[in-house]
């Protein structure tokens, strides 16, 4: 403060200057916070819309087989014993566990590294074919693989697209989890 001017008038003189008087840097900057923000909103729909599509399709993907190995009242329950392996599938007599389930001859299922011939699995019939898909704790983790390769993809996208580090480790740590206990079951 220079000695000769009274205290109100130094304070008037660092006070900010007015929006009438506002300079064309502020205007700038102004515009540019506005861009940025555009800019961020628009990185994170992005980013979350590919998240959520990747996400939906793991489970999409996941749910055919699922459904059958999760939702098994009233469907045909059996061990199928693996007599034959070519083409992607594997076929062999089906014998029936569950109440009102038919004996046959040849019923198919996928052919994995999980199937191989000479062995016995138990199995749930597709309804209206003779397809079957496996059951209990292995078929259950075979069946929801493509969720966790989907958590696991989708993990790198929340972290770097979304920049949610934690949310981005819970989903890839999710995903090993399903993916381990998948390849140690089957």
């Amino acid at each position: 403060m220079i000695p000769a001017m009274p205290a109100s008038a130094a304070a008037r003189a660092r006070q900010a200057p007015s929006s009438s008087s506002a300079s064309p840097a502020s205007a700038v900057s102004s515009t540019s916070a506005a861009s940025s923000a555009l800019l961020t909103f628009g990185r994170v729909t992005a980013m979350g819309t590919v998240t959520a599509l990747i996400l939906i399709a793991g489970v999409w993907a996941s749910w055919g087989t699922a459904q059958h190995v999760l939702l098994t009242k009233g469907r045909e329950q059996g061990t199928i014993e693996v007599t034959r392996c070519g083409g992607g599938t594997c076929s062999g007599p089906y014998t029936p566990v569950s109440a009102g389930s038919q004996a046959r001859e040849r019923v198919v299922v996928e052919d994995s590294v999980a199937v191989a011939e000479g062995r016995t699995y138990s199995v749930v019939l597709k309804p209206g074919g003779d397809g079957a898909v496996r059951s209990g704790p292995a078929g259950i983790l075979y069946a929801w693989v493509p969720l966790g390769g989907a958590l696991l993809l989708a993990s790198v996208i929340v972290a770097g697209g979304l920049r949610r580090t934690r949310a981005a480790w819970g989903m890839a740590a999710a995903g090993l989890a399903l993916l381990t206990a998948a390849f140690f079951a089957v």
